[in-house]
């Protein structure tokens, strides 16, 4: 959801206190993740859940402040546009069954959620981006009425100082010039976190970047934005081009975006991170607290830094660094680049694929500059959000016999690494392993989401008109993910042909 802002931050103009805050708060945090026992949650993992309100139609349902208000529960909140909400799942230590607990977490939560839902007419899709959805839909008015978004909205486009410029290209194409951050409503995500110690922070965190690639080939689930068919994950160009507050200057120079997957491989930890947001990005809130940082530090307690983590919740990086004071502090890898849905097995066994093939690759490859140019990592995560698992990928000289892989061919070889990554982890093998084969099935069959949306779009075309197919695809799908069996088993009705 990101941290809430009280009306008194919502200024497109930051105090200059506010950056002085940050600089001091970067060098505390510098101290802290060198204090002895710092970092103790390190081995658990988390995660965050976006969903869509829908009506009986498949359309987006502007109500997520009474729905999450009848749901009651701290876990559910609301997210930027009003029919958007969010579910934050409890962090759970790798060693055991974290996955086994997710999804029952996840479970009950999705059931609060949509008995909550239907109260106002709606359900719940966990869907990456919802095909119904049209450019009237994501105006500023859509945006959720709490300060953070407004702020948010008027500090980007203002920095910009001209409209976003749209332009996603697949077999249809979406160009538009959008005045509002409220289009990137048209994506869900599902964000896996895993805390690891500071120490470790640069391989796992290089880990992740390298991991993101074929785990997003093999769980595309947004092939649909505003009723074109465009990438597999659509949402990942979406969210880069929406959110870009830099001017044409900026643009020029090659300044990150506040959405980007990252330059070159991280050399110098979690604080490098946090330095580089601060460094590159300027700050859209400037709400200041009342806490020292230093003082805290310097009593031996934890400090929020508040100011810190405030500016680090608008910038949105692929893999995104976290500090947390909570129990003691610890930092952790956010992994932002997975789709929403559509089951909960699905996500669960994508979590579980990700995070293992991370432990793995983090202990394996600890120089991962040695083994693969940072380039190469990177074009391999576009090469997934726009060709799923028909994608072509590169991978480490030496790990596998060849350098470029089909995506479908390298998951599969890497779900055995996967394994062996979450046994390090302690993880049982009863909890991992259906999760991992559910993946495998997946790639085997190939069938994602995304294809699936395809196909299902392709079949309904053929006996409606193209708005009446989009709303059918959602209500199938929808129907589909109640019912909870993995993506890979799904059918799709009256098919005439297959699209990949």
């Amino acid at each position: 959801m990101g941290t809430q802002v009280s009306g008194r931050a919502a200024v497109s103009e930051v105090d200059p206190l506010f950056r002085r805050r940050l600089d001091q708060s970067l060098a505390v945090l510098r101290e802290l993740v060198e204090r002895p026992g710092f970092g103790g949650g390190a081995g658990t993992v988390g995660a965050e859940l976006e969903l869509f309100l829908c009506d009986d139609r498949g359309a987006p349902l502007p109500a997520n402040i009474a729905v999450v208000e009848a749901a009651g529960d701290r876990r559910v909140v609301v997210e930027g546009n009003s029919h958007l909400t969010e579910i934050n799942l409890s962090p759970a230590p790798l060693a055991d069954t974290p996955f086994r607990a997710m999804r029952a977490e996840m479970d009950h939560c999705v059931a609060v959620l949509a008995a909550a839902a239907a109260q106002f007419g709606a359900r719940i899709v966990p869907i990456g981006t919802l095909p119904t959805l049209r450019p009237a839909d994501l105006t500023a008015d859509s945006l959720t009425a709490l300060p953070r978004y407004a702020a948010i909205d008027a500090a980007l486009v203002g920095r910009r100082g001209e409209p976003f410029a749209i332009d996603i290209a697949g077999e249809d194409a979406v160009r538009l010039d959008w005045g509002s951050i409220a289009l990137v409503g048209a994506t869900c995500s599902w964000q896996v976190h895993l805390a690891v110690a500071p120490a470790d922070y640069t391989r796992y965190y290089n880990a992740a970047q390298l991991a993101t690639g074929p785990a997003l080939a093999a769980a595309g689930n947004s092939p649909l934005l505003l009723g074109k068919r465009l990438w597999h994950e659509s949402r990942i160009p979406l969210c880069e081009q929406v959110l870009d507050d830099r001017d044409r200057r900026a643009r020029a120079q090659g300044r990150p975006g506040r959405v980007s997957f990252g330059r070159d491989w991280l050399t110098d930890g979690v604080v490098g991170l946090f330095a580089e947001t601060v460094r590159e990005h300027g700050p859209t809130l400037g709400e200041l607290s009342e806490e020292d940082p230093e003082r805290q530090l310097r009593a031996g307690a934890v400090p929020a830094l508040n100011e810190l983590r405030l500016h680090q919740s608008t910038v949105w990086t692929w893999n995104r660094p976290v500090y947390d004071p909570a129990g003691g502090g610890h930092v952790r890898v956010e992994m932002r680049a997975l789709p929403s849905g559509p089951t909960a097995a699905d996500m669960t066994a994508n979590a579980a694929f990700l995070v293992g093939l991370l432990i793995w690759l983090g202990d394996e490859l600890p120089d991962m500059a040695a083994r693969l140019p940072f380039a190469a990592a990177r074009g391999n995560f576009r090469a997934a959000a726009r060709d799923g698992i028909g994608s072509t990928l590169a991978w480490p000289s030496g790990l596998l016999p060849g350098e470029k892989w089909t995506a479908a061919d390298l998951v599969t070889r890497l779900i055995p690494l996967a394994a062996q990554g979450l046994r390090r982890a302690g993880t049982a093998p009863e909890d991992s392993d259906p999760l991992l084969a559910t993946v495998a099935e997946r790639v085997g069959s190939g069938q994602t989401g995304a294809v699936w949306q395809r196909r299902a779009l392709a079949a309904a075309e053929e006996r409606r008109t193209h708005r009446e197919a989009l709303a059918d695809v959602v209500r199938r799908y929808a129907d589909l993910a109640d019912l909870g069996e993995p993506v890979h088993r799904w059918p799709v009705p009256g098919r005439a042909r297959a699209i990949g």
